[in-house]
């Protein structure tokens, strides 16, 4: 990442209501959370996607949510980022994986899609894997329940509580990222 050039932070989710507390739209939350704590609402719209442009250091900052449901995350991004000039080695994607326990984060610099839909598209619409992700544990289903499903749903009482907490510490390590880079964020946030 080159933190002299603008940087896009894009939360993966589902429109709508009926997905607003749904494990499937951690990225959603991670952004809205972000843009709560560095007051830039993200009231703009464009390209199938609600933003906000704001600064944090010296690096301007572009928080995405894009619109277009998770499947299909990819064009609004990638459109965004032609207009405003954004490098895609400087997009940060923040998404729900089931294959990480609930509270755990993890960053990468690049990779695959490991089966996740909304990466698949950002891979397909950008043309590269070389993105950052942060990913954000939801946990795995129990027994039978159906993953599609499972990702649809909402926490339970006793697992909002570590939800909040983990919107907190993942808001934070994009900040971190933003702030002194990648590898310090893997190194802190990386437990």
């Amino acid at each position: 990442m080159d933190m002299q050039k603008p940087v896009m932070v894009a939360g993966l989710g589902n429109p709508g209501r009926r997905y607003a507390e749904s494990r499937h739209n951690a990225g959603f939350q991670v952004v809205t959370s972000l843009g709560a704590s560095l007051a830039v609402p993200l009231d703009k719209n464009k390209f199938d996607a609600e933003f906000g442009r704001g600064r944090i250091g010296g690096c301007d900052i572009f928080l995405v949510r894009p619109q277009s449901f998770m499947n299909r995350s990819g064009m609004p991004v990638q459109k965004l980022a032609r207009f405003f000039d954004i490098e895609f080695s400087n997009v940060v994607v923040v998404y729900d994986d089931i294959d990480l326990p609930l509270g755990r984060i993890r960053i990468r610099e690049k990779g695959g899609h490991g089966g996740h839909n909304g990466i698949r598209s950002l891979m397909e619409q950008l043309g590269t894997p070389e993105f950052v992700r942060v990913r954000v544990g939801v946990g795995r289903p129990e027994g039978e329940q159906d993953v599609a499903d499972y990702v649809l749903s909402g926490f339970s009482s006793k697992e909002k509580e570590i939800w909040l907490r983990v919107v907190e510490k993942a808001r934070d390590a994009i900040c971190c990222i933003l702030q002194e880079g990648v590898s310090a964020a893997m190194q802190k946030y990386h437990l």
